[in-house]
C-alpha cells in the first residue's frame, strides 16, 4: 500500500487532484467503506477529498507536519467489522505522516493560490481606481476650469477694448472678473484637496491628525491624540492611508457609536518599518444587526492596498477599536514623495 501510494505521489498530479488519490488509494488497499480527508483551515476541519459512502463513528488520525496538525484522515471501518484490527493501526500510524505531507503542500497550495487571487483583485482594483481618478480629473478641469479659464481671457479683451472709452465700466468689468478668479482658485484647491489633504503639507501627519481630532470636540466628542513628540519623514501613500483611516473612524464614532469620548493612537516600529494607528472609544460597539458599511471596507481597503492591514472590532468593556498597520518604508530615491501646490489668495488692492 506504501509503494503503490508513493507511486501516485510521485506522479504528475494537479494539486487538486492529490488528496482525492491518496483517499481512494486508502480505500481500495484496505478495501473500506469509505475514506476522507479534511483539511485544518482556521480552527475547523474541512472535508476536501471524500470517496464511498460515510459511515457513522468513523475512525479520524491527526494528519501532523512539524508538530502541527494540518488535517484528519476519516476511516470507516471494514463492513462486519467494528473497528480496525491492530495490524491496520500500526499500517495508518505509519501512513499518517505521509500523507501529512501531502495534506500540508496543498494547504500550502491553496493559500498561494488565494493570495495570487487576492493579489489579482487589489491590482485590478488600483487599476480601476486610478482610471476613475483620472476620469474625475479629466471631468473637473475640461468641464469646470477650462471654459472657467477660457472665459477670462475674453473678458480681459472685452476690459481691454472699454479701458479708453468707458474706464468705469472697465473697472467693474475687472472686479467682477477677480471675483471669479477667486473662484476659479477655490476649483483648484479643491481639485488639489481631494488628490492629497492640504493639511498634511501644512502640518505634517500629526498636525493634521490633532487638528481633525480637535474639530470633533466642538461636537460634544472628547478625542485625545498619543503619539510621539515628531515622525520621520514617511512615504506620501502612509500618510493619506493613515489620515483617511483615522477621519473616517472619528466619523463613524460620530455618526453610530454615540460615544463620549475616544483616543487616536499612532506607534511607529521603526525595526519593522510599520506605522501602527489604534482608534478606540467608549460607544455603543459595533451593531450585530447592521452590515459593514462603506467606510469601514473604504479603511481596511486603503490598508491592503499598503500591504497592510485593519480590524474592527468591539470592545468587551464597550465601545469600538481601529487597528491598522501600514508598512511605511522609506520610498526609493529618497525624499518623502510629498508634491505641495501653493495657491495663494489672490491679494486686495488699496483704493
Amino acid at each position: 500500500m506504501l509503494s503503490r501510494l508513493g507511486q501516485h505521489l510521485e506522479s504528475t498530479l494537479a494539486p487538486d487532484a492529490v488528496l482525492p488519490t491518496v483517499a481512494t488509494t486508502v480505500k481500495e488497499a484496505l478495501k473500506l467503506p469509505h475514506a476522507a480527508i479534511e483539511l485544518e483551515r482556521n480552527g475547523r476541519f474541512e472535508t476536501v477529498a471524500a470517496t464511498g459512502e460515510p459511515v457513522e463513528d468513523p475512525l479520524r488520525l491527526a494528519l501532523v507536519y512539524r508538530g502541527e496538525t494540518v488535517g484528519r484522515l476519516v476511516l470507516g471501518p471494514r463492513i462486519g467489522e467494528e473497528a480496525f484490527t491492530p495490524a491496520d493501526r500500526r499500517l495508518l500510524d505509519d501512513l499518517a505522516p505521509q500523507i501529512g505531507v501531502a495534506a500540508h503542500t496543498v494547504r500550502l497550495t491553496d493559500e498561494a493560490l488565494r493570495l495570487s487571487a487576492d493579489l489579482q483583485r487589489s491590482r485590478e482594483r488600483l487599476v480601476t481606481a486610478r482610471e476613475e481618478e483620472r476620469r474625475r480629473l479629466h471631468r473637473d478641469l475640461h468641464d469646470g476650469l477650462g471654459p472657467m479659464l477660457g472665459s477670462f481671457t475674453l473678458k480681459l479683451d472685452v476690459a481691454g477694448d472699454l479701458l479708453e472709452r468707458d474706464p468705469a465700466a472697465a473697472l467693474a468689468l475687472l472686479r467682477a472678473l477677480k471675483a471669479q478668479v477667486q473662484g476659479a482658485l477655490n476649483e483648484i484647491r479643491q481639485v488639489v484637496y481631494t488628490l492629497r489633504p492640504s493639511a498634511l503639507d501644512d502640518l505634517g501627519l500629526l498636525g493634521a491628525i490633532r487638528e481633525t481630532a480637535a474639530q470633533y470636540g466642538a461636537r460634544g466628542l472628547s478625542i485625545s491624540t498619543e503619539a510621539p513628540e515628531e515622525l520621520p519623514p514617511l512615504p506620501a501613500a502612509v500618510e493619506v492611508a493613515a489620515y483617511r483611516i483615522v477621519q473616517e473612524a472619528l466619523t463613524n464614532i460620530v455618526r453610530h457609536a454615540h460615544a463620549r469620548e475616544g483616543v487616536v493612537r499612532l506607534e511607529l516600529d521603526e525595526g519593522a518599518g510599520t506605522l501602527r494607528l489604534e482608534i478606540n472609544d467608549d460607544g455603543r460597539g459595533l451593531s450585530s444587526g447592521r452590515g459593514r458599511g462603506v467606510g469601514i471596507a473604504s479603511m481596511r481597503e486603503r490598508a491592503a492596498e499598503l500591504g497592510g492591514d485593519c480590524v474592527v472590532e468591539s470592545l468587551s468593556a464597550g465601545g469600538t477599536r481601529v487597528r491598522a498597520s501600514l508598512p511605511c518604508a522609506k520610498p526609493a530615491g529618497g525624499g518623502d514623495g510629498r508634491r505641495h501646490l501653493d495657491l495663494a489668495p489672490i491679494p486686495e488692492r488699496e483704493e
